[in-house]
């Protein structure tokens, strides 16, 4: 494994809202980090990836290079040692940019040359939530999504960072969800 101090962590805020209780979690985390690691925040809203289309079972199944925000942030997660996946609990899932994000990794998967899948292997995957539940379990679905993700493509689950919080800022008040924060990346 490389030392965190060689590393780059790509930080896919997937909030409708700027500097909200997630994006807060994953910066508080993130604080913790030595200052050699290396570290790029994208917010997903920022960089609108088109609706998915599968191509899967049309033509040959492959798809073209990607272009514009598809190719930034294919470009970000290909540069990436950890993919941290700062998304909201919204209906017991990830957010749509987020689940769009990873929707269009079943494109790069198939664009011939890329070897999307193999260049993934190694690295890192982590989840940033905050949820207005008190009930971790409620984020089960969202974690399970990120868990069964790394495992497919061979990548590392580096574990779930849930913060309680529904109005903007209240996980600043939740002091076990920021104790939490201040170990995540160590673990």
């Amino acid at each position: 494994m490389t030392a965190i101090e060689d590393r780059t962590y790509l930080f896919l805020l997937g909030s409708a809202r700027t500097g909200g209780n997630t994006e807060t979690l994953a910066r508080h985390a993130a604080q913790q980090l030595p200052p050699a690691a290396r570290q790029q925040w994208l917010r997903l809203a920022d960089l609108p990836l088109p609706a998915f289309e599968d191509l899967r079972h049309t033509g040959d199944g492959t798809y073209p290079e990607p272009t514009g925000h598809a190719r930034t942030l294919l470009d970000a997660t290909l540069d990436a040692t950890d993919l941290v996946v700062a998304s909201p609990l919204y209906w017991y899932s990830l957010s749509t940019s987020t689940k769009l994000y990873l929707d269009h990794w079943s494109a790069w998967m198939r664009v011939p040359g890329l070897d999307f899948l193999d260049r993934l292997r190694g690295k890192t995957l982590w989840s940033i939530t905050a949820l207005s539940s008190q009930d971790p379990a409620t984020a089960a679905p969202l974690v399970g999504s990120l868990r069964h993700t790394a495992a497919y493509a061979g990548m590392r689950w580096g574990g779930a960072l849930l913060g309680n919080g529904t109005r903007p800022g209240d996980v600043q008040k939740d002091t076990d969800g920021l104790a939490r924060a201040k170990a995540f990346f160590a673990a």
